[in-house]
């Protein structure tokens, strides 16, 4: 019973069999073979638009350099104060761009609402303050609760920093399933609501290890690609990344792999829901379920072998928070096995 964490599974069927596939044959280095070229045209297919990418290691990778192409003198990101960016990548961003600020925001279940990010740029006239200079804006893909922003919000959220010349950041980690929930088409989340580049995560959805700097515009990808080469991320072999994500996209993998995690998760919630054994405050709208639980609860499952971890309740509604229980995370997969569902649940009673 594995819910901990969806970086806790493996590598999907079809990124194991494209990694055999490759083989020991040779190829031109530092992304001149064919699959890492594909993977830009297979892109661009799926978010009908030209875009350019930088494929990385780790989705912080990717993040820390998405918000570098944007950093500049004095300049200050904006994130919801629980984001990825924010709270667990080590200030990884602030040491890759010296001098970047992460000015945190509060928002509703870890979503930036556009009533406290105006509330904010109003102290920035014109985008500057004595605290510093807005550059970027980054929201987070489902968000740290599970929950997806729509791409209205979206479209609110970026258009509100446009005209001061802010850029947009989307940290995907989890981008597959918030649009696996959602049932649009990737380009409506992304740059037609004003994403000006997407930190693509497959590691979480069944890749080994392979995530990308997704640009909608070409402006400054080669002056980002140098920083890229600074961190330690400029592959000599990429087709063993590329050839991970390109088995992702083919047949709508990864969408598939999000739609199967957040079902896995939509029964789970279901569950708690009926249950007066657990309360649950947010639906998810990804592969993430929390829950308040007793500690005799937590006890018996994690004894019986259930994985799964508690988790600040900081950006909870009051209203929905359960005082006497405890918050809990867990985290359904591409792996995640009906039969684990089952168990844990009448474990639960």
């Amino acid at each position: 019973m594995m819910f901990a964490s969806d970086n806790w599974a493996g590598a999907c069927p079809q990124v194991q069999q494209a990694l055999a596939r490759l083989g020991p044959e040779a190829a031109p280095a530092y992304g001149a073979d064919d699959l890492t070229a594909a993977v830009d045209e297979k892109l661009s297919e799926i978010f009908q638009t030209p875009v350019k990418s930088l494929m990385v290691a780790t989705g912080s990778a990717a993040n820390a350099l998405g918000l570098a192409h944007f950093a500049k003198p004095a300049g200050i990101t904006l994130a919801h104060r629980n984001a990825h960016v924010n709270v667990d990548e080590y200030n990884g961003p602030q040491r890759v761009s010296p001098g970047l600020k992460i000015l945190g925001l509060k928002g509703h279940a870890s979503k930036l609402t556009l009533q406290e990010l105006s509330g904010v740029l109003a102290a920035f006239p014109g985008g500057v303050s004595r605290q510093g200079r807005l550059s970027c804006l980054t929201l987070t893909q489902a968000s740290e609760l599970g929950q997806a922003y729509t791409s209205r919000e979206i479209a609110q959220l970026s258009g509100a920093v446009k005209n001061i010349g802010v850029g947009v950041h989307m940290d995907g980690a989890r981008f597959a399933n918030a649009l696996a929930h959602l049932e649009c088409p990737p380009a409506d989340l992304t740059w037609k609501a004003g994403i000006d580049c997407l930190s693509l995560g497959f590691t979480k959805n069944g890749a080994w290890a392979a995530d990308l700097l997704v640009f909608f515009g070409g402006d400054g990808v080669d002056e980002t690609d140098y920083i890229r080469k600074q961190m330690g991320h400029y592959f000599s072999k990429p087709r063993f990344m590329a050839a991970q994500i390109l088995a992702m996209l083919q047949d709508d993998t990864w969408l598939k792999n999000a739609a199967h995690a957040n079902q896995q998760a939509a029964i789970l919630a279901t569950a708690f829901a009926a249950s007066d054994r657990v309360s649950i405050p947010l639906l998810p709208q990804s592969n993430e379920v929390f829950a308040y639980f007793s500690k005799a609860d937590i006890d018996t499952l994690q004894q019986a072998g259930a994985s799964f971890y508690p988790w600040p309740d900081e950006d909870i509604p009051e209203n929905l928070r359960d005082p006497d229980r405890h918050l809990m995370r867990l985290v359904c997969s591409f792996a995640t096995q009906p039969a684990e569902v089952e168990t844990f649940l009448n474990l639960l009673g």
